[in-house]
């Protein structure tokens, strides 16, 4: 990979908000990405669930949709992709390319406590993303956005502890009722020059040691300035999460900010192995790498 000047990342949504912040919470996920390389472009990540709180905390930030070069997708579940489409039409750009992997679209439901789906919702729809503007590039590769920031693609499975965090299922083209793997779980992957590589995930429903081994081997880069995003521990055993934060720990990270799926749990083993590398994500944090 080819090496970014400089890397900024602003929380915009998560589930919780910075102590004494005039921020809105929800339940969902969203990142801006500044990106310094040969010229400066910004990036979204996921775009949560209630567009007006996301754009009210934008707002406040002094942040434009019009400022926003592109879009990244890392999974279907509408807590990180309803407003999509209401999003590219505030950002007012013919063409604005829309990451994601090729799956985001399909039937992803649960059925506890009843039948519900939890995937992309028919008002974010493939035919409406493009008829507002949005190119959809959606791929199981990594995706160069950048010289300097990629996405990893669908996640190799490599560990044997780590799970989806969610029972899920889909219906094949055939009409079988199938568990629904999350293969398309992707993540960011950005490449600070003299730092390492910034990975952000927004549910890790691959593993993130999964995540952080692929976006090891993509980037061909040990060294790993920050992980950030939701790693799904929220129902984890505490074996699990011992496991993660274990193999977490064996790897040259110098942060860790978790939150939105982590769960307390994970979070307070994270910050009994990690201290002040650790950092809970709250809406409005601004990291600089």
């Amino acid at each position: 990979m080819h090496e970014l000047e400089k890397l900024s990342v602003t929380v915009l949504a998560e589930d919780s908000v910075l102590y004494e912040s005039p921020f809105l919470g929800q339940h969902g996920i969203s990142f801006f990405v500044e990106a310094y390389g040969i010229e400066k472009k910004n990036i979204l990540i996921d775009v949560g669930q209630n567009l007006q709180a996301l754009i009210y905390n934008m707002e406040l930030m002094g942040i434009s949709p019009k400022d926003i070069d592109a879009i990244i997708l890392t999974h279907c579940h509408y807590d990180h992709t309803r407003g999509i489409v209401e999003m590219i039409k505030l950002i007012g750009k013919e063409e604005i390319p829309i990451i994601a992997h090729p799956d985001i679209f399909r039937l992803n439901f649960i059925t506890n406590p009843f039948l519900r789906h939890v995937g992309t919702l028919r008002a974010d729809s493939k035919k409406k993303i493009e008829e507002s503007g949005g190119t959809l590039y959606l791929t199981k590769d990594p995706l160069e956005i950048m010289p300097g920031i990629t996405t990893t693609g669908e996640v190799e499975r490599q560990t044997d502890f780590e799970e989806i965090g969610i029972s899920l299922k889909s219906i094949t083209n055939e009409g079988k009722v199938i568990k629904d793997e999350m293969e398309d779980d992707i993540s960011f992957i950005g490449k600070i020059k003299g730092k390492g590589i910034v990975i952000i995930s927004g549910c890790s429903h691959a593993g993130i040691v999964n995540i952080a081994k692929q976006a090891i081997k993509i980037s061909k880069e040990n060294k790993i300035e920050a992980i950030i995003g939701g790693f799904h521990l929220i129902d984890a055993s505490i074996e699990r999460i011992v496991k993660t934060v274990k193999a977490l720990a064996e790897l040259d990270i110098a942060l860790v900010s978790a939150g939105h799926c982590t769960g307390f749990k994970a979070q307070l083993e994270f910050y009994n192995i990690f201290k002040e590398r650790f950092v809970p994500l709250h809406t409005g944090l601004r990291f600089e790498f």
